[in-house]
């Protein structure tokens, strides 16, 4: 993080990206201290030398890199709202205890750092080497670890800034690469009390923001469109699947493609069992709205809707591209189920 000097010359944005790179560098001293402890387990006795010596070692490494992770947030906070052009004003202060020695969904970080120990193990017994078997376990003891101290930082944050009446809400700022999911949330504004969505592995940050309007994205937000087309198809395949990257590029909107997925379950229709969404097809979504229009224009309901119900299943990208029977009637199917506009 920058020191006060420099933060008073960095603007809002710049603090952002300083803070995320002191995250995950926190997050990088914790995993690499994590992994030499792990190499010092007994692979004769692997809950035996976690309890003696290797366990309360990682644990009380986790639980410091949770305390370096969320030391940082009031600093930042009060920093962005002076870049903002306002004046911190903090009710209280982070307490930093509170976000480190347990795990995030309440846990004690003992009983969730011991998980890897049990795959381990599951993995001998399924018939691998060792090696192969303690590596299994080393993976997703890093990826926890990472974790862990990324949902500290995060978690103090958000405290800081509902705190922080100067601060009214934040802006989710993506550091590629990043998943499907993420990319669309990119920009996006929150309101001070709104939690912050996260999966493992996921590196996004606040950004605290004096000035916002709540569910709106903010006017330098991450373009997610550019980014979209300057991967590679392999890629683009890869984060939004096959057909969810073809239906981007037939001209579908991002957000809808990955949304779609949200609410995914199959359904019979056109005489075949398909994929289909709820998403957007509630009496509030856009899918049953547009639904409705059209039975209305055709004069199958009175001209308020009553009486209307949704028949068909709204569809998803790839069972589309199964029913088209050209690339015309894709485009016109992409429209109808609310994929293009």
């Amino acid at each position: 993080m920058a020191t006060s000097a420099q933060a008073r010359s960095l603007t809002a944005e710049e603090l952002a990206q300083a803070y995320y790179v002191a995250q995950t560098r926190q997050q990088r001293i914790t995993a690499d201290r994590v992994q030499a402890l792990w190499r010092e387990l007994d692979r004769r006795d692997l809950s035996g030398s976690w309890e003696s010596l290797v366990g309360p070692e990682i644990v009380r490494t986790v639980t410091l890199g949770q305390a370096a992770a969320a030391s940082g947030a009031d600093a930042y906070v009060a920093a962005v709202a002076e870049a903002e052009g306002g004046s911190s004003d903090a009710a209280g202060r982070v307490r930093v205890s509170a976000f480190s020695g347990r795990a995030a969904d309440g846990r004690s970080l003992d009983l969730l750092l011991y998980l890897p120990v049990i795959t381990t193990k599951e993995a001998i017994s399924a018939g691998l080497d060792d090696v192969e078997a303690m590596m299994r376990g080393l993976h997703q003891l890093l990826r926890m670890a990472a974790s862990e101290v990324a949902d500290a930082g995060r978690g103090a944050t958000g405290a800081s800034i509902a705190a922080n009446r100067t601060i009214n809400g934040y802006i989710r700022v993506v550091n590629p690469p990043a998943c499907a999911r993420c990319l669309i949330l990119a920009g996006k504004e929150f309101g001070w009390n709104a939690g912050f969505q996260r999966h493992p592995k996921c590196d996004c940050v606040h950004l605290p923001a004096v000035l916002i309007k709540r569910g709106g994205r903010h006017p330098r937000a991450f373009d997610v469109k550019s980014y979209f087309h300057g991967l590679s198809g392999a890629e683009q395949d890869r984060l939004f699947t096959a057909a969810g990257a073809r239906a981007i590029r037939d001209g579908a909107s991002i957000t809808s493609v990955v949304n779609a997925r949200r609410g995914m379950y199959t359904a019979d229709a056109y005489r075949r069992r398909l994929s289909a969404t709820r998403e957007g097809a509630t009496r509030r979504g856009s899918f049953y709205r547009s639904e409705r229009a059209l039975a209305i224009s055709r004069g199958r309901v009175p001209l308020s809707g009553a009486g209307f119900h949704l028949v068909s299943p709204r569809l998803l990208p790839e069972e589309i591209y199964r029913l088209a029977g050209s690339r015309d009637e894709a485009i016109a199917m992409l429209r109808r189920f609310g994929y293009i506009a």
